[in-house]
């Protein structure tokens, strides 16, 4: 590719960026920032203080996620999160799977919460072919204090299950944080790559799972405002849509959800304007 955008770029809004909004009012909210898609949360995890925004049980909110979408020409990329993790039931992700093949989701974000690697293997095995009955891909996603937290180990997962509709989904934050080195980015299949996830951090690394998770969750910076050279992994991949997953407890409160996503998507294109692919 040239440089310039002789393909446009396509961002999406993460859930987690405005995780306090519904999805009616989180696609309002992208259409106003300028995305073109938003990465809806539908699968309730039950997480302490975490809003639940099941939509194939909720028909009012589902019916007002479809009139935002449809006013505001918003599209939904991918949805999660579909944890594999002991004792799972992955029939139980089929409801959110119909209600995000309704709302044209084509991908579905997953990641391992277990260490028996022959039970996540099968699990998660399981869990592509309920998502080819959807027309949906599973993306794994390595997390940084997860059971699968590298690429080299995700890499390993999907050749095991050996399905067509899987995928991997890299997040800066996680690959930093993962000591990945850029050279492992060439040992995807470019067929497993369709979106990956955009934020900056601060150079320390954490060394206790409490810190790398209150980063991860409540304080991921703009993008070029941190230590993670973002540039070398973005355009060491071939363009795909970019997922800005950016909470930030302080900046939301202090600038409000809208405004916050509207800086963290202007960041992002000010940040790749200046650091454009050869």
């Amino acid at each position: 590719m040239m440089r310039g955008d002789i393909m446009k770029r396509e961002f999406s809004l993460a859930h987690l960026t405005v995780l306090g909004c519904a999805p009616p009012e989180m696609t309002y909210i992208a259409a106003m920032a300028g995305y073109d898609y938003v990465s809806i949360r539908p699968i309730y995890m039950g997480l302490p203080g975490e809003p639940n925004y099941d939509l194939a049980n909720n028909k009012q909110m589902l019916k007002q996620t479809k009139t935002a979408l449809s006013s505001t020409g918003i599209r939904v990329h991918d949805i999660e999160l579909a944890r594999i993790h002991d004792g799972v039931d992955v029939k139980k992700y089929a409801p959110a799977f119909e209600v995000s093949a309704e709302l044209g989701a084509k991908n579905v974000l997953s990641s391992i919460w277990t260490p028996n690697r022959e039970y996540a293997i099968e699990k998660f095995a399981e869990l592509c072919d309920l998502a080819k009955q959807y027309n949906l891909n599973v993306d794994l996603e390595f997390v940084t204090w997860a059971d699968v937290y590298n690429l080299k180990d995700a890499i390993e997962v999907l050749n095991t299950v050996n399905r067509d509709n899987v995928g991997i989904m890299i997040d800066t934050l996680h690959f930093y944080r993962s000591r990945v080195a850029l050279k492992e980015l060439d040992e995807i299949p470019r067929k497993w790559l369709h979106f990956m996830h955009i934020c900056d951090g601060p150079a320390d690394i954490p060394t206790t799972k409490e810190g790398l998770i209150h980063t991860g969750r409540d304080a991921r910076l703009y993008v070029g405002e941190g230590a993670i050279d973002i540039a070398s992994i973005v355009n060491r991949l071939p363009q795909m849509v970019y997922s800005i997953e950016l909470p930030h407890i302080e900046r939301a409160k202090e600038f409000g959800y809208a405004e916050h996503a509207r800086r963290c998507l202007q960041t992002a294109k000010d940040y790749l304007d200046l650091n454009p692919r050869e």
